[in-house]
């Protein structure tokens, strides 16, 4: 069984990191579903880059599928910025009850090797950008009665990650902002739920950072699926979790993941166990 993606029409997501990868398929899928779509980034010019791909190139492929769509430039490293352009998606679209977590930075190194300033950048992209962003919109959330925030963060697992502490500190960072916010909107019809990939995903930087090859690979569009089944669910019911997304999708009914695979045969759990060690399929 193939997913069978929910109808969103009349809703609305903010979406962080949307110029390419799995950011942008999230906001493509939501807006084949119907969903109007906030695309937000720092690229809006890509003439002079070797990567392509920018905010107002989402929005309009998210427009040519019917739906309303508006892109901001946005770093999350400005707290000023980020609570301007809430109040712009808010300006522009009146409601928005979805938010998406998306945008990330990555640095893999040892703490011998990583310097400062790079922590800092993925500190403060990753959990203080989920941090302030959530935070701007909970009282939006709270006046129209509820909605959903949705973080691309794993389950916490471990206590210590050799070759990768301060990505691993700034990812689970995320999921512990969102589980927390959970328990503080209980009540509120506010759902704040963590998804996750089991295996690597194809995108620029598992390709730059050389995690595996195409055979180690699913599409990103696995994850959209998996944002989508948890935007379909009530929100005053499921929150406070950290999913993987092959676990969301059989819930469902989908036995058969080979559509998102890059290659024949099924990738090893590598994204999953980057996080999670000890960390073995329940299908």
């Amino acid at each position: 069984m193939s997913f069978q993606a929910p109808d969103l029409s009349g809703r609305t997501a903010f979406i962080t990191g949307t110029t390419r990868g799995v950011g942008k398929e999230i906001a493509l899928s939501l807006a084949d579903a119907g969903c109007n779509v906030v695309s937000t980034g720092k690229t809006v010019d890509d003439s002079d880059s070797d990567l392509e791909g920018t905010i107002h190139k989402t929005a309009e492929e998210c427009e040519e599928r019917g739906v309303d769509a508006h892109a901001i430039q946005l770093n999350l490293r400005d707290t000023e910025a980020i609570d301007e352009a809430v109040d712009e998606a808010i300006d522009v679209f009146d409601e928005i009850d979805i938010v998406i977590n998306n945008a990330s930075a990555i640095q893999l190194a040892s703490v011998e090797e990583m310097p400062a300033n790079r922590f800092d950048l993925v500190t403060d992209v990753n959990v203080r950008g989920t941090y302030v962003t959530s935070r701007a919109f909970i009282p939006h959330l709270k006046e129209n009665g509820g909605g959903h925030i949705l973080t691309n963060a794993p389950p916490v697992k471990v206590s210590s990650a050799p070759g990768k502490a301060a990505y691993a500190w700034a990812k689970m960072g995320m999921t512990f902002v969102t589980l927390s916010l959970a328990s503080e909107l209980q009540g509120d019809g506010i759902a704040a739920n963590a998804f996750w990939p089991v295996t690597a995903l194809d995108t620029r930087a598992t390709r730059y950072f050389g995690l595996g090859t195409e055979e180690d690979w699913r599409t990103p569009d696995i994850l959209a699926d998996t944002v989508l089944e948890l935007l379909d669910r009530d929100p005053s019911e499921f929150t406070g979790h950290a999913v993987y997304d092959e676990d969301v999708l059989r819930e469902v009914g989908v036995e058969d993941f080979s559509e998102y695979n890059c290659t024949p045969g099924d990738p090893a759990p590598t994204s999953a166990q980057m996080f999670d060690p000890e960390f073995q399929r329940s299908g």
